[in-house]
């Protein structure tokens, strides 16, 4: 658990928004900073507050919606990371929604304690996908033609387990201990592979990883 999450929350719905506040407020390492009706609003609020570090983003607002939102957020404040939060948990939300940058993505009828993890999970790791998304991301890359692995030597043997071991979701630590090398390498072999694959963020090493399958959570690693 991060000792503490600057919030901020997107949403239309006021009793939702405020009700979603009021329980993730009495959590000691969560600090609510925005609270915000639509996508103008929230964009209006981040230029003059102090920026969170994550965002909880309903998809479906007036005016300016969630999806605009978060490509807008992503170009002016990459360094937010975007919780994608709908009542439409279907595959074409989910891809389109991590296509333009989230990190994870929520039920808004998820339970609170799934809510609550996953801002943690985001905090600490950059992203979390859950086991449904994952799948998802998995059907689409197999089912692509235009799918092609890269050749062997375009990463290195080490990149492949640190990349495999980022899929798995594991922090820095629990990487440095899995492959028996220090935190500073490990950061240093995430470095590489963002810059080899042209990767925004750690999101995006996972997409690149399964669309290349590189990493399948079926498999064996």
């Amino acid at each position: 658990m991060k000792d503490m999450i600057k919030l901020a929350i997107a949403d239309d719905e006021t009793l939702f928004r405020q009700g979603l506040a009021m329980v993730l407020s009495r959590e000691a390492n969560i600090n609510i900073d925005i609270q915000a009706e639509n996508g103008n609003d929230l964009l209006k609020q981040l230029e003059k507050n102090e920026l969170p570090e994550v965002i909880l983003m309903d998809l479906k607002m007036p005016d300016l919606n969630g999806v605009e939102t978060t490509k807008m957020v992503r170009k002016l404040y990459p360094e937010i990371k975007i919780i994608a939060l709908t009542s439409y948990y279907s595959k074409p939300f989910i891809l389109n929604m991590i296509e333009q940058g989230a990190v994870a993505y929520l039920a808004k009828n998820a339970a609170p304690q799934e809510v609550i993890h996953t801002i943690n999970e985001v905090a600490i790791k950059g992203f979390y996908y859950d086991k449904n998304v994952m799948s998802i991301l998995e059907e689409v890359s197999l089912k692509s033609k235009h799918n092609s692995k890269k050749n062997d030597d375009f990463l290195t043997r080490r990149e492949r387990e640190v990349l495999k071991q980022i899929c798995e979701q594991k922090t820095t630590t629990e990487i440095a201990d899995a492959l028996f090398i220090s935190p500073r390498t490990v950061e240093g072999h995430r470095n590489n592979l963002l810059l080899k694959t042209g990767s925004k963020n750690i999101a995006g090493l996972v997409i690149y990883a399964i669309e290349n399958q590189i990493f399948l959570s079926q498999e064996e690693l």
